[in-house]
């Protein structure tokens, strides 16, 4: 299996009195194969996994797999657990879900001043305890605390076998350009979360893009990847484009790309377990930014659209 490309981290819709808006998810994930995803990243940080049970989580992934139905690969965490036996529970969870990897979180096999070799003997644990056949995806996810691999902990992973990619939140060219070239011929990719360096680690030969920026254009960042290099001048501005997009993740996301969703009609509710605020009343004239961002992204989409065709 192949986890490489436009891989969205997955948002999840609640109805208005807090339960998963099953309906709403579904048109979510056509919209995601509509617009140029190549895999699917269910139950992460994005979809608020901290603030699901086991059983939502559990069943986020099943319904997401189930749907997609083999149309693209499809990988899930919910990796959330500190102590070992709630960790193997939620990931044995996961993995009976038929998903094509499960995603171990970084930080929560090492608390912060662990031990050296903590990491790598909590990992070791897991694995030998969850079924043989398993496929794995690593994901430094920045909560509660980042903790980005090292190159020892990479290598191991990447010479291992069992492990198809890391979701990257270096957000260092220089740091992504060193892993790619420690798991060159390996099966693990790199693919990179941080929108500011999604060209230049694509250039560099990074394996995709998985930011959150893929819950509002992921179609865009599919065809700088598998375009932009023969189309130089258009593909610098549209990064230009799509890192000043981007800086928009503060203001209230995941709650602003439900507010995204809603307007284009994907499904109504805007509840998040995580944002619980009005975006408006914090962060002012945050409509007028997405009415440039869609603006700006139907540009760009009108652009690439009267190009050349390439000769059959």
């Amino acid at each position: 299996m192949s986890v490489s490309g436009i891989f969205p981290v997955m948002i999840t819709p609640f109805t208005d009195d807090d339960r998963i808006d099953w309906d709403g998810y579904a048109r979510l994930i056509e919209w995601y194969l509509d617009h140029g995803a190549q895999g699917l990243f269910a139950v992460c940080q994005s979809s608020e996994m901290q603030h699901l049970t086991l059983e939502e989580r559990r069943d986020l992934a099943r319904f997401t797999v189930a749907q997609v139905a083999g149309r693209v690969p499809v990988v899930a965490s919910g990796h959330v657990s500190d102590g070992h036996d709630a960790q193997l529970e939620e990931l044995a969870a996961v993995a009976g879900t038929g998903v094509d990897a499960v995603v171990l979180v970084t930080n929560r096999l090492a608390a912060q001043g662990d031990e050296p070799g903590t990491w790598r003997a909590r990992l070791e644990a897991l694995l030998s305890a969850l079924p043989s056949d398993t496929r794995y995806g690593l994901y430094e996810c920045p909560a509660p605390y980042r903790r980005l691999l090292s190159d020892d902990e990479l290598e191991f992973c990447a010479q291992d076998g069992r492990f198809d990619f890391l979701k990257d939140v270096a957000c260092d060219l220089g740091v992504v350009r060193r892993r790619l070239a420690l798991t060159r011929g390996t099966p693990l990719a790199i693919n990179n979360a941080n929108a500011a360096i999604a060209w230049p680690v694509m250039q560099a030969g990074g394996q995709g893009f998985s930011g959150v920026m893929n819950n509002f254009h992921p179609d865009l960042y599919r065809w700088l990847y598998e375009h932009g290099a023969a189309h130089p001048a258009l593909a610098a501005e549209l990064d230009n484009f799509l890192v000043l997009a981007a800086m928009c993740e503060p203001f209230g996301y995941p709650k602003l790309a439900k507010v995204y969703h809603a307007r284009i009609g994907t499904f109504a509710g805007l509840h998040s377990r995580t944002v619980n605020y009005d975006l408006a009343e914090r962060h002012w004239a945050i409509e007028a930014v997405l009415d440039q961002i869609v603006t700006g992204a139907e540009r760009f989409r009108s652009r690439i659209a009267e190009l050349p065709r390439p000769a059959a």
